[in-house]
């Protein structure tokens, strides 16, 4: 769900503290008062989640002191100063020294509105970020998130951990969606440079020029290329076939000159390419055995079988939660269909329906089938799926009804056996069947 952003103010007149508390939470901001900097300071600290409005001229610490503890604590909140007149080259000198912007005595109130408005927008993407980035640093929490138990997916799990180890180049393949991102930061996290800085571009992103500065630099105001950031740790290059042969000649001389392990490691990421050429046809052969002596090639979903519902219904789940609704009960009919649907977008396509059909369950109209049809046409012909024995959607329904309920439940036996009508014996044998462990739900 959305972070709530709250917006300090700090300035030792109370009328002035009042006056901007009042008009910023008339829209609609959640203020806090602060009568000095040093009463400030004790109250906020790194990952504040909000900004900071604070005068310049204040008894005992001022604000410019102010600002410079805010940034040596935390260099990304946004701190909007307040300057008297004739003060315009003190605030000039506070957004040097890392303030979000100023505003000078007597403001426009609706200029306040606005400004606040920019700086808790810059202060969510920086927190979101910043706990994404945690998140992705966590192997056991990135683990976590390439869901499912199908063979595909615990054998995509052994060699995440194997060539993780391994801590050479790696290459990843598979089709758009399937989370080769993801895999790149698994491999990172569950490896000996885990702790060493993770930098990532799309080589897709930029042209020729712009990527070479940027990968090699020179890079302007005295920033560092990436190749020379990333040292130490991994270099994850995404859209690697949009590399140009200039470019990838000078990739292959980096790579030479690293040694064994090398310097800084690099994992390649190829998101596109036509379905009759391989990676080997797209890039020229002598990168393409340096950086694919070890590849990955991640399984499309929909040869992933049951790990399809699983994932639907962790999905659903997540946005029910998050929209403050229930998540859809699916039926044997919509399970069927899931399984069966060609999924061209992958996982990402997934996540998109789940979305979507917590969002219609919430309005109390459309279906599953629906939603599948809709995307299907939007993205052309579709590929064709392989038939199965009704005996295989059958125990994939079975499953996720199992599974649904004892969660719902929250691991309890008796609730779980009263709702599908299940004595307790025909109960264990079916989670034993399915590897479900009542100590997952509890």
């Amino acid at each position: 769900m959305a972070r709530e952003m709250k917006v300090a103010i700090v300035d030792d007149e109370a009328d002035m503290r009042q006056s901007v508390s009042q008009w910023l939470a008339l829209s609609g901001f959640d203020t806090e008062t602060y009568g000095s900097a040093e009463e400030a300071l004790k109250a906020i600290g790194p990952d504040y989640p909000g900004i900071v409005v604070s005068d310049i001229r204040m008894p005992g610490m001022d604000g410019m002191a102010l600002l410079k503890r805010f940034m040596s604590l935390d260099s990304g909140l946004p701190v909007i100063m307040i300057t008297g007149h004739g003060d315009v080259p003190m605030a000039v000198e506070a957004m040097r020294l890392g303030a979000f912007d100023f505003l000078e005595k007597p403001f426009n109130p609706d200029r306040m509105t606005e400004l606040a408005k920019k700086a808790t927008q810059a202060r969510r993407l920086t927190l979101n970020n910043r706990a994404l980035r945690r998140e992705l640093s966590d192997a056991g929490v990135i683990m976590q998130k390439l869901i499912g138990s199908s063979a595909v997916m615990e054998r995509l799990r052994e060699d995440i951990l194997d060539l993780g180890q391994a801590d050479s180049h790696v290459l990843i393949d598979g089709e758009t969606g399937t989370g080769k991102t993801l895999v790149a930061h698994a491999l990172h996290a569950v490896g000996p440079r885990a702790g060493k800085k993770f930098v990532s571009i799309s080589c897709a992103a930029w042209s020729e020029d712009q990527l070479q500065a940027k990968l090699f630099g020179p890079v302007e105001e005295g920033g560092l290329p990436l190749v020379d950031e990333a040292r130490g740790g991994t270099l994850c290059l995404e859209d690697v076939e949009a590399l140009s042969h200039p470019l990838q000649s000078r990739l292959l001389t980096l790579i030479n000159e690293q040694g064994v392990p090398p310097e800084t490691r690099i994992i390649a990421i190829c998101n596109q390419h036509a379905p009759d050429k391989t990676l080997e046809d797209v890039l020229r052969s002598d990168l393409f055995y340096r950086l694919g002596a070890m590849t990955i090639v991640l399984p499309p979903l929909r040869t992933r079988g049951e790990d399809i519902l699983t994932m639907f219904t962790r999905m659903s789940e997540q946005f029910a939660e998050e929209y403050g609704c229930e998540a859809p009960q699916v039926t044997a009919q919509e399970a069927a269909q899931l399984l069966q649907a060609p999924w061209p977008g992958n996982v990402r396509q997934l996540v998109n329906i789940a979305e979507r059909a917590v969002l219609q369950n919430r309005r109390g109209s459309g279906s599953i089938a629906s939603l599948l049809m809709a995307d299907n046409e939007a993205s052309g012909p579709a590929l064709t799926t392989e038939g199965k024995p009704l005996k295989d959607y059958v125990e994939a329904f079975e499953r996720m009804l199992i599974d649904n309920t004892m969660r719902r439940h929250k691991g309890s036996i008796v609730a779980v056996m009263e709702e599908l009508c299940l004595p307790r014996r025909t109960l264990n044998e079916k989670m034993a069947k399915y590897s479900l462990q009542r100590a997952d739900y509890v």
